[in-house]
């Protein structure tokens, strides 16, 4: 195979995953159906055999069945109750029009029970957010009358629109021994930040204290919300040493937490100004997240209003601000050559603004020059590792090999542990593949797949490699051995159904020892996923209770709540949203499991899995139409 072909097959990697995977959708049925039109559960039962009526591998062996209960029964009974709710709790929490408040408020008062209680709820919690929160409190309020199964939702939620609504002594007495009343709540982290801030709006610090402190030993108090709380509660009993540490823990700590607004607002009601070089701190927390109008305000401000700060300091700032204005795509020339002169790290910055410049001018070789320049005087600065990328990057693009790998190869020598390293790395080795400096491309694959072990590019130097062993140095039983460790980690990706074709034309050769690279790729750990979903586990019934009252951002963490979640939760979650339509969500649960579907065996994940990772909710319209087209119809999906 030329590089052509395999550049151009590099290109292919999704679809052919699809190809892989076809086969075995088509031993299931010719048109599958959706669980869209059944209970989830019933959808699990259904789905948890092979296509020879087999048990599917895991689908019952990871976790002991789980024999009903009273509150199991309890839970049950509430959610068969309240299943016709569901459609009506769904429109209202997407729309929130009068016509969906009517229906579920009709649904509510002409029921009695589980199924009255959840109306009331799903009434409480589209209340909430319209941000009606007397009749959201009343809401929840008349549900904990009605029913006991979701008790705890009732009376968090009541006390959370109380205090949103400036009623916190309604607050507390729903919060006091929170967690003595609902043991195992998803909501007993969260209660005692509420019951504090509904003491505070009381005036009362001491007791606002008295909820936090216990909890100081506990892994929340490494959380920015239980700092602000309890930062909080400090400045309102006169601690202001305290106070003041915890707010600027939160602003200079986590300053991307939602948090971090309100402690710089606190620090600035307590007359506690930061100091330049945590408000320069926070600027460059700003500038990596990406956040670039803002830190180029906080750099202009801190040159500005910091009057203590020398000519070099303001300098600096002004050189940061202008990389700021260059990610935003409002930098000149012209502003650049007016950029003050330093001679310290901010003349690598202000060079490497030049060499960008350049770059997008299409001036090679004065980025060349502006490149070389910081070598010579700043060869440490992060701005040469940020120019070595951009510019292998640019001859990337303009095509040309030879420049491109010198300064990949250049950033990785000198910053070995770039962010920018993995990906350096593997440009230059796939270049020099191409341009058939093998030698060097076959160094520099296995250095790839010793240095980065975990990157994206490892499937990629594994295959390519094993073709070397192949195709130059004709070394077949070394090639297989990386072909089998390409199949064996990476299973269902692009390049390990590549490496088994390989497989099948090498055929059994006589077995060498594996070489030291592979040593560093490991098979992934079998997950136990199961399709066998545990019918009596509370929180899975719970989450399935929820989304009869449209309270779909509870569903996941209520499911994580059980112990045994981590082999069934994705699939639990994903089947609750294609219960009522939403295959969207239910991919997307999917999606953000952590699954390593791309590197686990087919048969280490139940067919379940796979029918939501690549859904197919329309099949009979894509069938037809393929069809018609001449089209196979699983590509198409």
């Amino acid at each position: 195979m030329n590089w052509r072909a395999a550049a151009k097959l590099e290109l292919n990697k999704a679809i052919c995953l699809v190809l892989v995977l076809a086969p075995m959708a088509l031993a299931q049925t010719t048109a599958p159906k959706t669980s869209a039109k059944k209970p989830a559960h019933a959808a699990a039962k259904s789905s948890s055999k092979t296509k020879k009526g087999k048990p599917a591998p895991h689908a019952a062996a990871h976790h002991a069945a789980i024999l009903p209960t009273p509150e199991s029964r309890r839970l049950t009974s509430a959610f068969t109750e309240s299943a016709q709710l569901r459609p009506m709790a769904q429109q209202l929490v997407s729309t929130r029009n009068a016509a969906a408040y009517a229906g579920v408020s009709s649904y509510a008062s002409s029921h009695t029970g589980e199924a009255s209680a959840a109306g009331y709820l799903a009434l409480g919690h589209a209340y909430s957010l319209d941000h009606r929160y007397g009749d959201a409190e009343t809401a929840f309020r008349t549900a904990s009358t009605r029913g006991q199964a979701l008790n705890d939702y009732d009376d968090f939620l009541a006390a959370q629109a109380a205090v949103d609504g400036n009623r916190p002594q309604d607050a507390v007495a729903l919060l006091e021994h929170f967690a003595d009343k609902h043991p195992g709540s998803l909501f007993v982290p969260n209660a005692p930040l509420l019951e504090s801030q509904a003491y505070l709006d009381l005036h009362d610090s001491a007791n606002a204290l008295r909820v936090l402190t216990p909890l100081q030993s506990t892994a929340a108090a490494g959380h920015s919300d239980f700092k602000l709380a309890l930062g909080k509660a400090y400045q309102a009993a006169g601690n202001a040493a305290q106070a003041l540490a915890l707010y600027r823990q939160i602003y200079i700590g986590d300053p991307l937490s939602p948090e971090a607004a309100s402690a710089k607002t606190q620090l600035g009601a307590m007359n506690a100004p930061l100091a330049p070089a945590e408000r320069k701190q926070h600027a460059d927390a700003m500038f990596n997240a990406k956040q670039y109008s803002v830190a180029a305000d906080e750099y202009r401000a801190l040159e500005k209003n910091e009057k203590q700060l020398t000519q070099a300091d303001r300098d600096a700032l002004e050189i940061y601000a202008a990389v700021c204005e260059l990610r935003l795509k409002r930098l000149t020339r012209s502003d650049v050559a007016h950029l003050p002169v330093t001679g310290d790290d901010s003349a690598a910055l202000k060079m490497y603004l030049s060499s960008e410049l350049a770059r997008n001018e299409g001036e090679t070789d004065e980025h060349d020059e502006l490149v070389k320049e910081i070598e010579q005087k700043y060869p440490t600065s992060r701005w040469l590792e940020e120019a070595l990328y951009s510019g292998g990057n640019m001859y990337l693009v303009k095509k040309d090999a030879t420049k491109a790998i010198a300064q990949y190869q250049d950033l990785v020598v000198r910053f070995p542990h770039s962010t920018y390293a993995p990906s350096a790395h593997w440009h230059a080795a796939w270049l020099s593949y191409r341009m058939r400096h093998y030698p060097e491309a076959a160094r520099l694959m296995d250095e790839q797949i010793m240095n980065y072990p975990a990157g994206v590019e490892v499937p990629g130097a594994l295959y390519w490699r094993a073709r070397l062993y192949e195709d130059i140095e004709h070394n077949l039983p070394q090639a297989l051995n990386y072909y089998k460790a390409l199949n064996a980690a990476y299973a269902n990706s692009y390049y390990a159904v590549l490496s088994r074709q390989r497989i099948a034309v090498i055929g059994n050769r006589e077995a060498v020892a594996p070489a030291p690279a592979l040593a560093s790729v490991h098979s992934p750990d079998d997950p136990h996923l199961t399709a066998a979903l545990p019918e009596n586990d509370p929180h899975l019934i719970k989450a399935r209770l929820l989304a009869n009252a449209g309270l779909n951002e509870y569903i996941k963490p209520e499911i994580h709540l059980s112990a045994t979640a981590n082999s069934w939760g994705a699939l639990a979650e994903a089947e609750i949203y294609q219960s009522f339509g939403e295959d969207a969500r239910a991919l997307q649960a999917m999606k953000s499991s952590g699954i390593s579907f791309f590197s686990l065996p087919i048969d280490a994940v139940p067919m379940p899995y796979w029918q939501l990772e690549f859904p197919r909710p329309y099949w009979t319209q894509i069938a037809n139409d393929a069809q018609a087209n001449g089209l196979d119809p699983f590509l198409v999906a």
